[in-house]
C-alpha cells in the first residue's frame, strides 16, 4: 500500500482554488485529447434511485501514463424545491504507477466550475469575436460560474437572464450584478431575453424547452449545458438543425444529448448533423464557426475526463 498522501478539496478549498483560467487550459488539452483517441472513458452509467433522485459514476483516464479515476455524483431534487437538484459527490483521482489515490475533491464544485471553463472555452472558439450581449436561461449557480468564466473570453456588455421564478432570476440579476459591476436585467418574457443576444446558456435542465430555434438571431452562439440526458431537451429542434451543431463528443451526444436525440428520432437530421467535436476545433482538425451570420451550438453533456483534468490541476497546483 502506497504511503503518498490524499489531498483532499472540500466545496470551499475547490471554490478557492479552482481559479478559471487554469480550468480553462485544463479543459482545452482534455477535450483535444480526447478527440484524438488519447484518453479513455466508458458513457456515464446511471443507477434510477426514484423521485427523480440518480446516482452516476463517471470512470476515466486521461491516458496510457496518466491521471485515472472517476466522480461519482448523487443528482437529488431539493425536498424544499423539486424543480431544482443538487449534484453532491465525489472526484477520486488515482495516479499512473502504483494506482495509488492521490486527491479526493468535492463533485458538485468541480463540476460547476469546470462545466462553465468548458463552455468558455468553446465560446472562445466559437462566438464571434465581438459577442458582447449575453443571455442566461437559468439563475442557479451554473448560471453564476457561466457568467465568471465567460467574462474572461468576451468583453460583456450587457447579460440578461430569465429564470422560471423570477424573483430568483432578479436576486441573481442584483447578486452578480454588483460582483461583476455590468449590467444583468432579469427577464420576465423568454422571447424577449433572447432578442439581440450574441451568445446564450441554457442552464436549466428542463425536461422540455425552454429556447426555440425561431428566437435565435443569426450569428449568435448557444451554449445548450443544462440537460444531461436523453430524455430532456433544453432546445427544440429548429434550433439543432438551423445551426451549425457542436458536440462535446460524438459517443456523448448520439446516445445522450436529449436535443440532438430528439431532431434525429424526428427524420431532420442524422448523425453527420454533427460538424465536429469540440477537440477538433480547439486543435485546428475542424473548422468552427465559418460565418458571421452562422449560428452555432455546442452541445455539453460533459465528461469524466474534465472532472479528472480539473482534479489533476487542482493537485498539481497544491503540491508546488
Amino acid at each position: 500500500m502506497s504511503d503518498q498522501q490524499v489531498s483532499m478539496f472540500d466545496a470551499d478549498a475547490v471554490r478557492a482554488q479552482l481559479d478559471y483560467p487554469g480550468c480553462m487550459d485544463a479543459m482545452r488539452e482534455a477535450m483535444q485529447a480526447l478527440s484524438q483517441g488519447k484518453t479513455r472513458q466508458l458513457l456515464r452509467t446511471m443507477i434510477d434511485m426514484g423521485n427523480r433522485r440518480v446516482f452516476a459514476q463517471m470512470p476515466a483516464a486521461l491516458g496510457d501514463d496518466d491521471y485515472f479515476g472517476a466522480k461519482m455524483v448523487a443528482v437529488f431534487p431539493y425536498p424544499d424545491d423539486p424543480g431544482r437538484r443538487a449534484h453532491r459527490g465525489l472526484v477520486v483521482l488515482f495516479e499512473p504507477y502504483l494506482g495509488a489515490p492521490v486527491c479526493v475533491a468535492d463533485a458538485e464544485e468541480i463540476t460547476f466550475i469546470r462545466t462553465a471553463a468548458m463552455s468558455a472555452v468553446a465560446t472562445d472558439a466559437l462566438a464571434r469575436p465581438d459577442a458582447k450581449v449575453m443571455t442566461f436561461y437559468g439563475c442557479g449557480s451554473q448560471a453564476e460560474t457561466h457568467l465568471r468564466a465567460i467574462s474572461h473570453v468576451r468583453d460583456l456588455s450587457e447579460v440578461r437572464v430569465w429564470g422560471r421564478t423570477p424573483e430568483r432570476a432578479q436576486a441573481f440579476a442584483e447578486k452578480m450584478g454588483a460582483e461583476m459591476g455590468i449590467s444583468i436585467v432579469a427577464c420576465a418574457d423568454p422571447r424577449a431575453a433572447a432578442d439581440g443576444a450574441d451568445i446564450i446558456c441554457t442552464l436549466t435542465g428542463s425536461a422540455d424547452p425552454i429556447l426555440m430555434g425561431e428566437w435565435v438571431q443569426p450569428g449568435t452562439h448557444v451554449n445548450l449545458v443544462g440537460s444531461s440526458g436523453p430524455g430532456s431537451a433544453e432546445a427544440d429542434q429548429a434550433l439543432v438543425v438551423n445551426s451549425r451543431f457542436i458536440a462535446d463528443s460524438r459517443p456523448n451526444i448520439t446516445e445522450q444529448g436529449g436535443e440532438f436525440i430528439r431532431a434525429r428520432d424526428a427524420g431532420a437530421i442524422t448523425n453527420d448533423h454533427i460538424a465536429a467535436e469540440i477537440g477538433e476545433v480547439l486543435s485546428g482538425a475542424a473548422a468552427g464557426r465559418e460565418t458571421a451570420e452562422q449560428i452555432t451550438v455546442f452541445k455539453s453533456i460533459g465528461h469524466a475526463v474534465q472532472d479528472l483534468a480539473a482534479a489533476a490541476y487542482l493537485n498539481k497546483k497544491a503540491s508546488t
